[in-house]
């Protein structure tokens, strides 16, 4: 018998002050019972119990012992049970890594799916840009990340979700001149509103590139919201993601730059590392963004 085993007979006997008693219980032998305590007191070179005629009492020592005992083995017993309200999904919590642009416009409605299925989850929300978020995810401090692919990184698991179009937008006072198709060249000859450091300015600036097209932008800014609104005040022309434009275009508050050399599609997606198995609330939340859009735009 290991250590712990010898413990619950010793807490099983001490509780019913019966060899036999604690034999029915455990579906044991009473030998094997007699010789599990005798076993314990040889470990500990102490006498545990004192045999009387209707069965045992517990010496001193074995009272004291009793009371540790006791509570271990409530601890073990409430620990299983925390287990399996974890496995249960009753309690347990993760951390996800995200842009603030992805969140507001993307992540909202799987995070309210995710809090009606599983209310007493927890969740926290680290915000970064792609390259933040996935040294976060690296180094541990967030379970999952939702990033702008695309992302070569052999040591992440990469799932996209959802497709995404980058375009360029202009304010009322662009309208004449850019109301019909244009050329990358010509359009760069506009003052250009970019985002600063992020993963879907690279892209862009990377297609361009193929194209022997340079961008020097006049104003590089920390959010696609002021994006949207340095457009808007005509500024300049603005880089943004179509689908979260989608209330200014159609409000026509801004137009969208016919390009004749569109910029191909890319992904918003998932990424997780590869050989750290995910807590199972962050395996849930997974599975809800796995199974398909949620009203996904605002």
């Amino acid at each position: 018998m290991g250590k712990l085993d010898l413990y619950y007979v010793f807490y099983t006997v001490g509780q019913s002050k019966s060899f036999s008693k604690a034999a029915k219980e455990l579906y044991m032998s009473q030998p094997a019972i007699s010789q599990a305590i005798a076993q314990l007191e040889k470990e500990l070179d102490t006498r545990l119990f004192n045999r009387i005629a209707k069965g045992v009492t517990l010496t001193d020592e074995g009272s004291l012992l009793l009371e540790y005992v006791s509570l271990a083995l409530q601890y073990i017993q409430a620990g299983e049970e925390k287990l399996l309200e974890y496995k249960n999904l009753i309690i347990g919590e993760f951390k996800i890594g995200v842009s603030d642009t992805i969140s507001r416009y993307f992540l909202l409605p799987y995070l309210e799916a995710f809090h009606t299925r599983y209310p007493s989850l927890k969740f926290k929300i680290v915000n970064g840009t792609t390259w933040e978020i996935v040294d976060a995810l690296k180094s541990g401090k967030v379970n999952i990340a939702i990033c702008n692919l695309p992302i070569e990184d052999k040591l992440l698991e990469i799932e996209p979700l959802l497709e995404i179009q980058d375009t360029f937008v202009y304010g009322e006072k662009y309208r004449e001149v850019l109301s019909k198709p244009i050329k990358l060249e010509e359009l760069v000859k506009f003052p250009l509103i970019l985002l600063d450091n992020s993963n879907s300015r690279r892209y862009v600036e990377d297609f361009l590139l193929t194209k022997g097209v340079k961008v020097n932008p006049e104003f590089e800014l920390g959010s696609h919201e002021l994006l949207l609104e340095f457009a808007k005040i005509n500024l300049g022309v603005a880089c943004v993601t179509k689908e979260f434009s989608e209330q200014f275009l159609k409000q026509g508050l801004l137009y969208e730059v016919s390009l004749t050399d569109p910029i191909p599609k890319r992904s918003i997606g998932i990424c997780y590392l590869k050989n750290v198995p995910l807590n199972r609330a962050a395996e849930r939340f997974v599975d809800i963004m796995e199974s398909g859009p949620i009203n996904a735009h605002h």
